[in-house]
């Protein structure tokens, strides 16, 4: 497309090409290469309060008993196999997008854990891992006096 400073219907915007190019560009090469999603796994989330830390991670196809959590002072870890679906020899892959193999992932958290309280759920191939703050390392609030 050819540009003209001094369209019939007003000015033209010279980025217009640009961005059409750039939009068109990615639709091409959109599904090349690794997702994002295949960089970090498996995906996590946490949340935390004064006290405690809540993390959900999702494990989709396995059991509580292929998932390993260990949690040591500030750190957190999820280990785990993914088995490999074999589907014979006369079969050929068309896609394959979920994990196979080992992962093992290590997350630090703003706090110490007290070990003692920790609570892990395993439901509908989501971990939901409860954890508390100890008592000793909670902010304490300090008293002013006056002089």
């Amino acid at each position: 497309m050819l540009y003209t400073p001094f369209a019939a219907h007003g000015t033209s915007d010279p980025f217009s090409d640009m961005r059409r190019a750039q939009t068109e560009m990615n639709r091409l090469f959109d599904g090349f290469g690794p997702s994002p999603r295949a960089t970090v796994y498996p995906p996590v989330n946490f949340w935390a309060g004064q006290d405690s830390i809540v993390m959900t991670a999702e494990l989709p196809g396995l059991s509580e008993n292929d998932i390993e959590l260990t949690v040591k002072d500030t750190l957190v870890s999820i280990k785990g196999t993914f088995p490999r679906h074999d589907e014979g020899e006369e079969a050929a892959w068309y896609r394959s997008e979920r994990p196979t193999g080992s992962f093992s992932r290590t997350i630090e958290l703003p706090f110490r854990i007290d070990s003692g309280s920790i609570e892990a759920r395993f439901r509908n191939g989501v971990l939901t891992v409860e954890m508390q703050r100890p008592e000793d390392d909670k902010p304490k609030r300090i008293e002013i006096k006056a002089s």
